[in-house]
């Protein structure tokens, strides 16, 4: 995908209406809400420690028109003992704030990113068709951390500068309240500053983000497509594009930068502006005898230890507009729209019998439809008006060209896609109504591009079996390794089942992962079996056992088995012509071969009609 590509996706993905960043961070609040009351602890006990040093000052006022001014040695000494103990004290609760953050708030980033996982596991094909992945790793990681670093800093220390800001400037008032004009009067100024630079921040921070999760997603891409970026001699384009992309994140990250600097500069200048005319006034008012030294110690000091509340305002608002903007993008996942795990109603016992009775056992296709959610409006349907009747017990084959909606079909089946018209029955009962648990738990799949995962061989393969003791039994994964023909390679591997396949399972051949992947498909000994081409990669001598294996698995549950060649056909007791989204014929493989010229000219590899479907329009998978 190009640079060009992945701007356009993500624009039209983030196009919806930006909130502020208060109500971006609002959000959070469900999650804050278990730990409110340590943040509250934490947040009362920094306040504390801030306030101690503007108290400072008030000491040594105390200590240059007193001891210091009377020459007392002893009043210094004591005044000294004062400040050692007012430093300790906050440098004590400043390290106690520390302790009561760091729980609470590891836990709301947990929480967050379990969150995001379980959602993620909740949403529907479509949404992980029009998604990268880099885009949701960079959600569940870089975005949750600068939340994280949100609830530890910024949002305490806006709370807690805030008042300090508000407690220094009363006493600055009290004690002059000239002087304390002057220092107060870049507030406004600032003000309007800190308000523009928040919302340019926001905007830049947003696109930094969103190209982080691009350049995850390069990454990820080249790591896991090796192979073929090596076998074509890619290297040097992926590692232009991967440059490209780098560029963008280093030319924003310095717009950032630009920003902050702008900022801080404006923050760090005015006030000091004011703390230098303050001083002059002050100096002068000292020399007329209308100001004690003592009161002009305490206000200079008082001024500079506000300084770090100021300066810090712009630092503290940029984190906290990264932060906003990395809510946003974590609650656009989160507000897309999960599937439901429950259906529509719950049929009681009795009407459940009605429907098998008179929807037929087996499984059933009536009058299915379906359009890709990202189809264009005006492009044709993958399935349409689809009627098909696999009968208990039987094996069904589903051929057809390239295009005509095969996959497409199968997919319904554990309901990875909804149809968008029509209903499919399992033994009578409306896949419609049936949870997503409920559904997996009566179908098995293995899709002819295997996925397995970054743990053993036993521990993929189970995954298909059932909840419960029996489904860890040794002869539970022995019975599925000999029906995909899998113990002999298994066994010869390094520790046998235990072995560890690696990501994808790309230490293994593909024929291998196919095996394993059909074991894992008929491990739970399903009622229903859907088996898109699961053999395609297997030496003929492989897929004769396998097939010869894999028949007394067929006998016992009803299945449907997307195939192109004769011989995983002859697996079926017949067979089902899918061309241009629509069951074109129905009947035993011998009689298709003398009946239907198109179903013999796909099985002699001869030129057929071919298939509709994303080809022409919204393309059947």
């Amino acid at each position: 995908m190009t640079t060009t590509t992945r701007s356009t996706a993500r624009d039209e993905r983030t196009g919806a209406v930006r909130r502020s960043a208060v109500r971006s961070l609002l959000r959070l609040w469900p999650f804050v809400r278990p730990v409110r009351a340590r943040l509250c602890t934490a947040a009362c006990v920094a306040v504390v420690a801030s306030c101690l040093s503007v108290v400072v000052p008030l000491v040594l006022k105390w200590l240059v028109d007193g001891p210091v001014a009377h020459r007392d040695t002893g009043g210094v000494w004591l005044g000294g003992g004062y400040l050692l103990l007012l430093g300790v004290a906050e440098a004590l609760l400043f390290g106690l704030r520390r302790w009561l953050v760091a729980r609470p708030t590891a836990a709301v980033e947990a929480a967050m990113r379990d969150a995001l996982y379980r959602h993620v596991q909740r949403l529907p094909v479509a949404f992980h068709d029009r998604w990268a992945s880099g885009q949701l790793l960079s959600r569940a990681t870089t975005d949750l951390q600068l939340l994280r670093l949100f609830l530890v800093f910024p949002l305490l220390f806006l709370l807690v500068n805030g008042v300090t800001i508000a407690v220094g400037g009363v006493l600055l008032l009290a004690q002059q309240w000239s002087l304390g004009l002057v220092l107060l009067a870049p507030v406004l100024p600032l003000m309007a500053v800190c308000s523009v630079f928040q919302a340019k921040y926001g905007q830049v921070a947003r696109r930094a983000l969103d190209q982080v999760g691009d350049l995850t997603t390069v990454v990820e891409e080249s790591v896991l497509g090796i192979r073929i970026i090596k076998g074509f001699g890619r290297h040097r384009s992926q590692a232009r594009a991967f440059r490209e992309l780098a560029r963008a994140v280093r030319t924003t990250e310095l717009r950032k930068a630009r920003l902050l600097a702008a900022i801080w500069g404006v923050n760090t200048l005015l006030p000091e502006v004011a703390l230098g005319a303050a001083l002059v006034l002050g100096t002068v008012q000292v020399a007329d005898g209308q100001l004690s030294a003592g009161t002009l110690v305490a206000f200079l000091s008082m001024a500079l230890a506000l300084r770090w509340p100021v300066d810090s305002i712009g630092f503290l608002l940029a984190m906290s507009s990264a932060a906003a903007t990395a809510a946003d993008r974590y609650f656009e996942v989160l507000d897309e729209p999960a599937v439901e795990e429950g259906g529509p109603c719950r049929r009681t016992n009795g009407a459940a019998a009605a429907e098998r009775e008179r929807g037929g056992g087996g499984l059933v296709f009536e009058g299915v439809e379906f359009r890709y959610p990202d189809a264009a409006p005006d492009a044709p349907p993958a399935l349409r008006g689809v009627d098909l009747h696999v009968r208990p017990g039987e094996t069904m084959a589903l051929v057809g060209a390239t295009g005509s909606g095969k996959t497409t079909l199968t997919a319904l089946v554990p309901r990875l896609y909804d149809p968008t018209a029509g209903r499919i029955t399992l033994d009578g009962r409306d896949l419609a109504t049936l949870s997503r648990e409920e559904a997996r738990a009566l179908v098995a799949v293995a899709f002819e591009e295997p996925t397995l995962f970054s743990a053993s061989v036993a521990e993929n393969v189970l995954m298909g079996a059932a909840d419960g003791p029996e489904a860890d039994h040794p002869a539970v994964l022995r019975r599925a390794l000999r029906v995909a023909q899998a113990e002999e390679f298994v066994a010869a591997l390094p520790q046998a089942a235990a072995t560890g396949v690696g990501e994808q399972g790309m230490s293994l051949s593909g024929g291998q992962r196919q095996r394993l992947a059909l074991a894992r498909a008929v491990v739970g000994r399903p009622r229903f079996l859907v088996l898109d081409d699961p053999l395609s990669a297997l030496d003929v001598h492989t897929e004769a056992r396998v097939e010869a294996a894999l028949r007394d698995v067929l006998a016992t549950t009803t299945a449907l088995v997307v195939a192109h060649r004769p011989s995983t056909v002859l697996l079926a007791d017949r067979v089902a012509l899918l061309s241009g989204g629509r069951i074109a014929a129905v009947g035993t493989h011998h009689q298709l071969l003398r009946e239907n010229a198109e179903y013999a000219a796909l099985m002699s590899g001869g030129p057929g009609r071919g298939g509709t479907g994303r080809q022409e329009g919204e393309g059947a998978r």
